[in-house]
């Protein structure tokens, strides 16, 4: 059975309501002020509230935000014997979901009968939406959460690579052979990094630039010969990266600084290798800089060591469908990479 309260300070058309709507199954309580439909909603178990334009000592309207400001607030069909189209648009405003206008002849009893059948299939497509918002909401949670636990793994799990990497390191005696896992060791902390960052990023989908560039920048710095000081200047706003993106560009960043601290300030000189982030002179491009102050080098000639790094950056740059440019001036080098925020289509 439906309950429906009827505010209408007309006693007698509170009763004549109450039989008209009986055989649809719909029971009418009736009360004649506002204060006693507070009293009767505050004691719950009402589906609709029919309320009424004039009462006694106010209108209708002032009535509805406080029904609306209840923890569970029924819908309101709004009642009126005014023609003023101005009350119903008002009534609308304030948090009716409809209208009847009551006629003299009394037709409003039917149609109000009918309004209350669509208020409250109209409720249930609402509570039916809202329900299922809430599921997606907590599937997307419990996602997100076991999204979280999966990166905080896969970092700890290279972390614990990266260990066996340095242990492997260690007990070798051939310096070239120590260098090239020292390198390798690099490349899983750039990977991993990202990782690290997307455990505590509230968007998985993307990795802010600037925080992950300065946590890599960091302990390239830590791992990196007392000859060589890396800094970090980041970009003056936040800057959002795909996180495939991301790792791509942490692996280039990393090969550029290992590069250069191997090789900018020969075998026995020092000095500084800087990164440095900023937006690109195009928009919708990052602009990414490592640059030395050491003997220079423009991109051309014989490449030192294995040549895998450079290998590496060349094919991880053209996935990024990025542009690398070396940059020879008077003193040292500087790498030049412009790398479109977004793939490209």
């Amino acid at each position: 059975m439906v309950r429906v309260l009827y505010v209408d300070d007309d006693a007698g058309l509170g009763v004549l309501l109450r039989k008209a709507l009986a055989p649809q199954g719909i029971s009418v309580v009736t009360v004649e002020t506002g204060d006693e439909a507070m009293a009767k909603l505050g004691e719950g178990g009402f589906d609709i509230v029919a309320l009424d334009h004039n009462l006694t000592h106010e209108v209708g309207l002032n009535l509805i935000p406080k029904i609306r400001a209840l923890n569970t607030p029924p819908p309101v069909i709004y009642v009126t014997g005014s023609d003023d189209a101005r009350v119903a648009v008002a009534a609308l405003k304030a948090g009716a979901v409809d209208y009847v206008w009551k006629d003299v002849e009394g037709h409003y009893r039917e149609l109000l009968g009918e309004s209350v059948k669509t208020a409250l299939e109209q409720e249930a497509l609402k509570r039916r939406a809202e329900d299922a918002r809430r599921q997606v909401e907590e599937a997307r949670d419990r996602a997100e959460m076991l999204l979280h636990e999966v990166n905080h793994r896969v970092a700890n799990s290279l972390a614990l690579v990266s260990s066996f990497v340095q242990l492997q390191a260690n007990a070798l005696s051939d310096p070239a052979a120590k260098q090239m896992l020292k390198d390798t060791q690099a490349r899983i902390t750039a990977v991993a990094g990202v990782h690290r960052t997307l455990y505590t990023s509230h968007d998985v989908r993307f990795v802010e630039v600037n925080t992950y560039i300065a946590s890599l920048v960091e302990e390239l710095a830590a791992s990196a010969s007392h000859r060589c000081i890396v800094g970090f200047t980041p970009a003056p706003e936040p800057v959002p990266l795909p996180t495939d993106r991301a790792v791509s560009l942490g692996v280039v960043v990393t090969e550029l600084v290992t590069n250069a601290c191997k090789y900018a300030y020969g075998d026995c000189g020092s000095g500084d290798v800087r990164v440095v982030i900023a937006p690109a002179p195009d928009a919708g491009r990052l602009q990414v800089r490592v640059e030395d102050d050491g003997i220079g080098w423009d991109g051309e000639g014989a490449i030192q060591g294995s040549g895998l790094g450079s290998r590496i950056i060349r094919a991880l740059a053209n996935s990024l469908q990025a542009s690398l440019v070396y940059e020879k001036g008077g003193r040292g080098t500087r790498a030049v990479l412009e790398v479109p925020l977004t793939s490209p289509a």
